[in-house]
């Protein structure tokens, strides 16, 4: 049995048109390649996602290259990419590098052969992740810090000169065209060696969706893996349309509440229960702040909807530690 090399994930929920879109802008690269492998794994859309994605396998003939992997439930981000991970890590032929991609991207010619070059010749880098672009190709942020509390004050408060103040902590940094380690990667386009499965896990399931990629690149960095941003490596990624949460201009979409969930378990499974509370009166405060000024001086109000009130009734809620899918152990990962 060949090597494979490279091991790309596509996470699909009624989204069928776009991950199709996704697999043929992988064919001739995954051809160039060789000896990479692709799975689509179906998020139980219910809605024939899968039927149309297999008939289309069937029709290309790509069957030699993409695999569909229907799931019976909905588990989320973390789940939905497990189970392809768990899958391959067991297997007698398992990849040296896992790559995560969305469904709602569109890869450019030579993104996945830059990244495993840039791994090869770095083997303390655990991540890289691509450079996102819109269709235009105009840069989007795709390469962050770590949360804080100063940089969530500055979020909360959306406002240029609290976010100019607080420059050196703001989760987006400003936008660069050069590769360099940073804390995380937008998942959207991400490489990961196989290693780092067996050293830190698979993804959290207990996060649906949002922060399983922070919380993942900590632990990792935790464990002594380096994260890189890497921008030969481009891909475009119409953002949102997977997820079907960010709107474009205006105010953008209301937040569900499983990102609320999400940010309350990031900051206590990773720093603690204080840190958990903490944080959220923090943004409170930032957002409070912002959200004052801009009333004051009578500027229209750019937050989603419904924010301030989604936020005090769904992130001060009391949640359990710990929860199903945390570090989940990773059994039969490569060795880099």
């Amino acid at each position: 049995m060949n090597t494979v090399r490279l091991l790309v994930i596509i996470l699909n929920y009624r989204t069928a048109q776009l991950a199709l879109d996704c697999l043929r802008s992988l064919e001739e690269e995954i051809a160039t390649l060789g000896d990479a492998r692709v799975v689509v794994v179906d998020n139980a859309s219910g809605d024939g996602s899968a039927e149309r994605i297999a008939a289309v396998i069937e029709q290309e003939g790509w069957g030699a290259w993409v695999e569909l992997l229907p799931q019976a439930t909905n588990g989320g981000f973390s789940a939905g990419n497990n189970r392809a991970i768990e899958l391959a890590l067991a297997s007698a032929d398992t990849p040296r590098y896992v790559h995560l991609l969305n469904s709602d991207t569109v890869v450019g010619r030579g993104a996945l052969e830059t990244l495993l070059e840039f791994m090869d010749a770095h083997p303390d880098v655990g991540l890289a992740g691509s450079r996102l672009d819109e269709l235009d190709g105009t840069q989007q942020h795709s390469r962050f810090r770590f949360p804080t509390a100063c940089g969530e004050f500055a979020q909360g408060a959306s406002m240029r000169a609290v976010s100019t103040f607080l420059r050196d902590h703001i989760v987006a940094p400003p936008l660069v065209d050069e590769a360099h380690e940073i804390d995380w990667v937008a998942f959207a386009s991400v490489m990961i060696r196989g290693t780092v499965f067996e050293d830190v896990g698979l993804l959290d399931e207990g996060y649906f969706m949002y922060f399983e990629d922070t919380d993942f690149a900590l632990r990792a960095r935790r464990a002594g893996w380096s994260c890189w941003y890497v921008p030969d490596s481009r891909v475009v990624h119409l953002v949102g349309q997977s997820s079907g949460v960010t709107a474009r201009g205006g105010r953008g979409a209301r937040r569900p509440r499983y990102w609320f969930d999400a940010h309350a378990r990031y900051h206590r499974e990773n720093h603690g229960r204080l840190a958990e509370w903490w944080i959220a009166f923090v943004w409170l405060a930032g957002h409070g702040f912002g959200r004052l000024r801009r009333l004051l001086m009578m500027r229209t109000e750019t937050e989603p909807p419904w924010l301030w009130w989604d936020f005090l009734r769904y992130r001060l809620t009391w949640r359990p530690a710990g929860g199903a899918g945390r570090r989940a152990a990773a059994q039969g990962a490569p060795k880099a």
